[in-house]
């Protein structure tokens, strides 16, 4: 099953991209972090430090944070987000 859905380019994460190196996905309600982080680092070869998930209008966000030898910039760019 396909956990991550679509990533999310707002200004807000493109602020958090720069600032925290971390990035935004909308993912399936049923996934759980470990999911997120185990398909994250497949998906991008990266190493993930940290998964924060919340649930807001029927949607599930995960905030991923991307350790600190990849720039979150560079996987932006494979996403074509910049």
């Amino acid at each position: 099953m396909k956990t991550i859905r679509y990533p999310v380019s707002t200004e807000k994460g493109i602020k958090l991209m720069e600032t925290e190196n971390k990035l935004i996905f909308v993912v399936d309600t049923s996934s759980t972090k470990a999911d997120i982080k185990k398909e994250v680092e497949s998906m991008f070869k990266v190493r993930v430090e940290s998964v924060n998930t919340f649930i807001n209008q029927g949607k599930k966000k995960a905030y991923v944070k991307i350790s600190k030898e990849t720039p979150a910039i560079n996987v932006a760019t494979q996403l074509g987000l910049i």
